[in-house]
């Protein structure tokens, strides 16, 4: 897809995420977890990616890892609904996965979803693994995935 940018995140893309994040709500995300992604950002971030689609940032998904038990995590992923189905959420998942293989190839790759999303996590080799209701908040369950290639 030409005219996509993957890059690294920097401090000055925070407020256009945050924008992005409450167009996601509460179709994709609860109200709550727009105050979540400010504490990710400022304090739990460690590779965190933004997309640019045609000169404009639509997106952003990062990789979080817990080394002790080889644990690479597939985080805040989130597109701005206008740009839905044109391909860009699958192009930023699969560049973070192919990040992960390259430098932790024996880690097991997840993510932590809800029922809203789950299915585009399933058409990209994710296979469900559990379920805990009401987990992000009220009406929006924790899907546990797991990538299988």
């Amino acid at each position: 897809m030409e005219s996509l940018i993957i890059r690294e995140y920097q401090e000055e893309d925070k407020d256009n995420l945050l924008s992005i994040l409450k167009l996601n709500i509460p179709h994709f995300f609860a109200e709550e977890e727009l105050n979540d992604f400010k504490i990710y950002l400022e304090q739990k971030i460690e590779y965190y990616f933004v997309v640019e689609y045609k000169g404009k940032i639509v997106g952003s998904g990062g990789i979080n890892l817990e080394h002790d038990s080889k644990i690479a995590k597939i985080s805040w992923d989130f597109i701005n609904p206008q740009y839905h189905g044109l391909g860009i959420g699958r192009k930023l998942l699969e560049y973070r996965i192919d990040i992960i293989r390259v430098m932790h190839k024996d880690y097991k790759i997840i993510v932590k979803t809800s029922q809203y999303v789950y299915q585009f996590y399933e058409k990209n080799s994710f296979v469900l693994e559990s379920i805990i209701k009401d987990y992000w908040s009220q009406g929006f369950d924790l899907y546990l995935m797991e990538y299988k290639f």
